[in-house]
């Protein structure tokens, strides 16, 4: 029987009394959606029979599936993104994030699978961006209504791709607006809604106001209070909502095999 244990008063639940690899009842899927906007983050342990099609059909449940223009897939699976770090190419996603926020449309959200993981180390750290949200003074939560900020793709592209095809990327995809706080389109709860990989500056202020107001925000992410930790065991799976949650990769593993496989959802214009 399916169980939700949550992990922190916070944010993230564990999942337990379910196998994905046998299918997942409509209950079974209601009960995880409605845990998912409660929990924000959720937790699959032990689900190493899962195949990679099944990860995808149960991703397709959720909704629409995003295709990355530049991070690597796996073969014959345009849906899967492939994370890879090894002795040759060490983990970069160790910086506070929301995926794609360059979009348009950025994520829903994504679910990854432990493919590979070291013997220690490479923790995933995830912080509730409508706590952190809270946890602001109201003076400064009425300063930030209506600012909005500028994302752009270029230089975690650049870092992945290479400076040429960052190029091109930046041009099929140009820097967006998304408001500074963002409220979720499904619960009504606003978040913030700028990270340290994507956010290049607030629209309308001064450079040195941008710089200060933007550094205090990605503090935010950095509280403990926020945040829940991950430790990956083979098989393990983990369901984040991108709309309302940042994330970090620790990348302290080095040199050891880390392969994980990433699945995302699709989302809506964030207002």
């Amino acid at each position: 029987m399916l169980e939700i244990l949550p992990v922190t008063p916070t944010i993230g639940a564990e999942i337990v009394g379910i196998d994905l690899a046998d299918g997942c009842s409509d209950a079974d899927f209601a009960a995880i959606e409605d845990a998912w906007l409660r929990h924000k983050v959720l937790f699959f342990p032990d689900q190493r029979r899962m195949t990679t099609e099944q990860h995808v059909a149960l991703c397709r449940r959720f909704g629409e599936l995003e295709l990355h223009p530049f991070a690597p897939s796996k073969p014959g699976h345009p849906e899967v993104m492939t994370v890879i770090a090894n002795p040759y190419r060490r983990g970069n996603e160790n910086t506070w994030h929301s995926d794609v926020t360059w979009r348009e449309e950025p994520s829903r959200g994504s679910m990854l699978r432990a493919i590979q993981i070291p013997p220690v180390g490479g923790d995933t750290l995830f912080a509730d961006m409508e706590a952190a949200y809270d946890g602001l003074d109201a003076a400064l939560q009425e300063r930030l209504a209506g600012l909005r900020a500028v994302h752009d793709l270029t230089k975690v592209a650049a870092t992945i791709a290479g400076a040429d095809a960052a190029k091109a990327l930046a041009e099929k995809y140009p820097p967006v607006e998304h408001p500074v706080i963002r409220t979720h389109p499904t619960t009504g709860r606003r978040s913030i809604y700028v990270n340290a990989a994507f956010t290049t500056h607030v629209a309308g202020l001064d450079a040195d106001d941008s710089t200060e107001l933007l550094q205090l925000l990605y503090r935010q992410a950095a509280i403990p209070e926020y945040q829940c930790r991950l430790r990956w065991r083979p098989g393990t799976i983990a369901l984040w909502d991108n709309r309302c949650t940042q994330h970090y990769a620790a990348s302290d593993y080095f040199p050891a095999e880390r392969v994980m496989e990433r699945v995302t959802i699709v989302g809506d214009r964030p207002h």
